[in-house]
């Protein structure tokens, strides 16, 4: 071998010392006592930079075209840094928070994203710093307590007793999958009882899991990702409220079990995504005990109902769920992500618990030591629960359910708006804070074809969404297109949401004017 030259030496001396100076010079953004002020002062930047941004913007979005914005972000060199956090931000601001969507804005009235609470952002910058990993008791101390103590109130809220347990997650879809794997895993251990040990995949063909026809996609999803398949969820018609009907769920049940099947699963919904309707909980309760089947809650939508001051009610029977999904940063306000997946029976815990001697070995857990990953799915997980923490030492649960209240009574009054209005229909009567309804004018008398309704509405809601005037949102009903409003927004008004109307009807009649003016 060679020897380096004496050139390469120097070189490499060289080289090897503008990695050190570039390495020490590092180590001045690194968060430790030592940096704290330079921590402040940038944080700070930051917070001011938002907080400008915010208000200065009149409206929820700018319009911009996803390929502009990908051009921009694209000629960004991320391998040379700017010389300091002032110009990032500065170019952070023309790269995201120009043009981000601002769902604090009373003219964002689309998916369930909600305006976030004050306390809750003080949450997420102190746990950011801290950056408390959730997987183990010496990675997280008194987060670990913080966060069991929330899980216990959320079961006492909703209606468990002491028994009860549960986990934060990142949101409803994995909060649904685990409560899924549980009933899988619990599932199967009693068909391996009845039968014998036999391996996992012979016996998940019987297993079936019952849901609405309006509940949740990730229920489908869950389903393939547990080694069922999409098509072992079987879809129960709903009534004219949407909400799943007990007499078609026990027939479905009775058939499956005819022919076999194992009714791994029911799952109810509270608070569908389009209609925001609730299941008859407790009529479901009845069927699934009645086939030893197991009775999951999807609640993420609904589950602020349990601070409601006027609407609790609508979550009667919940408590005889096994388990149920609660959605922080949908109506309780907090940023994403939050969410929870509470077990009545906290031992059904122990069907995703896995032990590794590197990080929670057994022997851990039989000195009582609370490691959190032996309840989770996750394994480095962010402290999120000091979010709700947070908000709950600083405004009360009573505050955070009034919130939710006045978004529902907003619904409720812009429902009788579009039902009195003749140019709309509105699908189905509001129950929690989501409106389905479609622009449907008439011409020469006669309201426009199905077909031609069809066409209109989703061009209405993109001409919208490119205006940046509003944002509204859009499904389809039997097949049918239509448009939809998600209020959960406190501080919106009647008149906000009349404005976004006539925004609507104005678009709609401009498109079919223009239609009309091309067909001629």
């Amino acid at each position: 071998m060679t020897s380096p030259s004496v050139e390469e030496r120097i070189a490499q001396e060289q080289d090897f010392g503008s990695k050190v100076e570039l390495a020490l010079a590092a180590t001045n953004q690194l968060f430790n006592a030592r940096n704290s002020p330079s921590y402040v002062a940038q944080v700070l930047q930051g917070v001011n930079a938002v907080s400008t941004k915010v208000q200065r913007t009149a409206r929820p979005f700018t319009g911009v075209a996803h390929a502009e914005l990908k051009a921009k972000v694209g000629a960004v060199d991320l391998e040379r840094p700017l010389p300091d956090t002032a110009a990032a931000l500065e170019e952070l601001d023309e790269l995201y928070l120009k043009d981000a969507i601002y769902f604090h804005d009373a003219r964002y009235a689309a998916h369930l994203n909600c305006p976030v609470v004050i306390p809750a952002l003080v949450g997420e910058a102190v746990l950011s710093a801290v950056n408390s990993s959730m997987d183990t008791w010496d990675q997280s101390a008194g987060a670990t307590m913080i966060e069991r103590r929330l899980i216990d109130w959320t079961a006492e809220r909703i209606g468990f007793d002491a028994d009860a347990d549960g986990v934060f997650t990142s949101g409803g879809s994995q909060s649904n999958f685990q409560a899924l794997l549980i009933a899988r895993n619990h599932a199967v251990a009693k068909l391996r009882a009845a039968t014998g040990d036999a391996r996992l995949p012979h016996l998940l063909d019987r297993l079936r899991i019952f849901t609405s026809a309006d509940s949740h996609f990730s229920i489908q999803k869950s389903a393939s990702m547990l080694g069922l398949g999409f098509d072992a969820v079987i879809a129960i018609p709903t009534a004219g409220d949407h909400r799943m009907d007990p007499t078609e769920l026990a027939a479905a049940l009775a058939e499956a079990h005819d022919a076999g099947l194992v009714p791994m699963a029911v799952v109810a919904t509270a608070g569908t995504t389009d209609f925001g309707s609730v299941d008859p909980l407790s009529e479901l309760a009845a069927l699934v005990r009645a086939y030893d089947s197991w009775l999951h809650v999807d609640a993420a939508y609904g589950g602020g109902l349990i601070v409601s001051g006027r609407y609790r009610h609508l979550l009667n029977g919940i408590h005889l769920a096994d388990s149920v999904t609660v959605d922080f940063h949908k109506t309780f306000f907090q940023p994403v992500s939050s969410s929870a997946v509470l077990v009545r029976n906290g031992s059904m815990m122990g069907h995703v618990t896995y032990y590794a001697d590197y990080l929670n070995p057994e022997s851990a857990a039989k000195a009582e030591i609370p490691n959190q990953v032996d309840k989770s799915i996750q394994t480095t997980r962010r402290f999120d629960a000091l979010k709700l923490w947070l908000t709950l030492r600083i405004m009360g649960a009573d505050a955070i359910g009034a919130l939710f209240d006045e978004a529902i009574d907003l619904a409720g009054r812009v429902g009788t708006l579009l039902a009195d209005d003749a140019e709309f229909e509105l699908a189905a009567t509001p129950q929690l804070s989501t409106l389905v309804f479609r622009y449907r004018p008439a011409v020469d008398g006669v309201a426009i074809d199905e077909d031609s309704a069809d066409v209109l509405n989703p061009a209405i809601r993109a001409a919208i969404f490119a205006s940046g005037e509003a944002v509204v949102a859009g499904t389809k009903v039997a097949g049918r297109h239509y448009l939809k409003f998600t209020l959960l927004n406190a501080e919106a008004s009647l008149r906000d949401i009349q404005e976004i109307i006539e925004l609507i009807r104005r678009t709609g009649a401009s498109l079919l004017a223009n239609t009309t003016e091309a067909a001629a």
